[in-house]
């Protein structure tokens, strides 16, 4: 009796392990904690606004990044970036090869980044928030 006890015991721990983990390895947890991949773009203080989304890393601070077409009207030629570099100091280019920007980002004071180059128009970086066009 005491072994079939024991048994349903390491089933039940097994179980809660498996719940906690969702079979999958990664923590609910730091699922729930990590960061959104979704931000949106907004020019000049809400003037407009559009998704960007990045994506699966590639290497060394490079990631995967899907523009929305509509932000061409925020800043022409954006559309065509593909990729999204974050450096060291937490600024954050968005690029077609990967090396040359299209837009480079400073970390905001706030929540988000600021863009800095170029200096026109002024865009605003913020993640996980509902676009409105």
């Amino acid at each position: 009796m005491k072994v079939f006890s024991a048994l349903i015991a390491v089933a039940a721990l097994f179980g809660g392990i498996q719940l906690f983990h969702a079979g999958n390895g990664a923590s609910v947890a730091e699922e729930a904690s990590a960061p959104g991949n979704t931000y949106r773009l907004v020019a000049n203080g809400d003037e407009g606004a559009c998704a960007v989304t990045r994506g699966a890393p590639v290497s060394g601070g490079l990631s995967l990044l899907t523009v929305a077409p509509n932000c061409r009207r925020l800043l022409p030629g954006i559309e065509q970036a593909k990729f999204w570099r974050e450096g060291q100091d937490g600024a954050v280019a968005f690029s077609a090869n990967g090396i040359d920007p299209i837009v480079t980002f400073a970390v905001a004071d706030g929540e988000g980044y600021e863009s800095y180059a170029p200096t026109a128009p002024l865009l605003s970086l913020v993640g996980d928030r509902k676009i409105e066009d």
